[in-house]
């Protein structure tokens, strides 16, 4: 399949963009392009000069990456509104092609509870499990990949059934929120056009999803900007820039996003 021109732009880092924490099934390939599962469809993503290229993916779905890669936004004009102080703006200067991908809400949910008290490389490694274990396959060029399974199929499973998965304890957590989901008992639809609070409480509410969980899935899943994970490395960054006490509310409804610069920020530089 032919590739097909997503964007053009000069705010726009692939790298960035997969690596800043907020999705775990893109992976860099030798030639710096990346390969990886997502809404349902297998593709491969690179750069030549200015222009964003993918593959996998018909020409008239050039309109559900622009919507996942958040293209219509000016992400030069938010670094700047959250430049509010030097340290931000070296975070956001940082931190530039970072941009907040628009998820599928369940993937969210269930692939942030994988990450309680983890890593990367093993989040990574039990989202590709799962895939392959209960997933659908997609195949590009000659490689078959696996969707993230739904709710409706995790459901209908044990915490024993996920001990390939090597999700230990929280095995329990996924399932109990897969059922959650597709009986209905939590409607992440709904819940993205609520309000942050009531939405953080009826996250939360879960067994095994907490305070950080709960803002990971606001911010990257039900798209409340507003939202602000606190992480070790966040709470490293704000110890060291910000004695004092920071109120997320500076940020205003881009706080989320002054997050990920903060994040990869302190991450990157330690």
């Amino acid at each position: 399949m032919r590739e097909t021109e997503i964007v053009t732009s000069d705010d726009f880092d692939l790298k960035k963009i997969f690596t800043c924490g907020q999705c775990f099934r893109w992976n860099e390939n030798p030639d710096g392009s990346f390969t990886g599962v997502a809404l349902g469809r297998a593709a491969r993503i690179w750069r030549e000069g200015e222009r964003i290229l993918i593959t996998g993916t018909p020409e008239d779905a050039r309109d559900v990456w622009r919507g996942y890669f958040d293209l219509d936004r000016d992400y030069r004009a938010l670094r700047e509104s959250v430049s509010v102080d030097p340290y931000m703006r070296r975070a956001a200067d940082f931190g530039a092609g970072i941009r907040i991908l628009n998820q599928d809400r369940w993937e969210t949910l269930c692939s942030f509870i994988l990450s309680q008290c983890s890593n990367i490389p093993r989040i990574k490694g039990n989202v590709e499990a799962l895939g392959a274990l209960f997933g659908e396959p997609v195949e590009l060029d000659g490689t078959v990949y696996h969707t993230f399974p739904t709710a409706q199929r995790l459901a209908s499973l044990t915490p024993e059934d996920l001990r390939p998965v090597r999700c230990g304890y929280r095995a329990p957590y996924v399932i109990e929120a897969a059922r959650a989901v597709s009986e209905g008992r939590l409607d992440l639809e709904a819940l993205s056009k609520a309000g942050a609070q009531e939405t953080k409480r009826a996250l939360m509410a879960l067994p095994g999803v907490g305070e950080k969980v709960a803002s990971c899935v606001l911010l990257f899943g039900l798209r409340v900007g507003s939202a602000f994970p606190v992480d070790v490395w966040m709470r490293r960054a704000l110890t060291e820039h910000y004695p004092d006490g920071l109120d997320p509310a500076v940020f205003g409804e881009n706080a989320g996003l002054a997050q990920q610069y903060m994040f990869y920020f302190q991450r990157e530089n330690g």
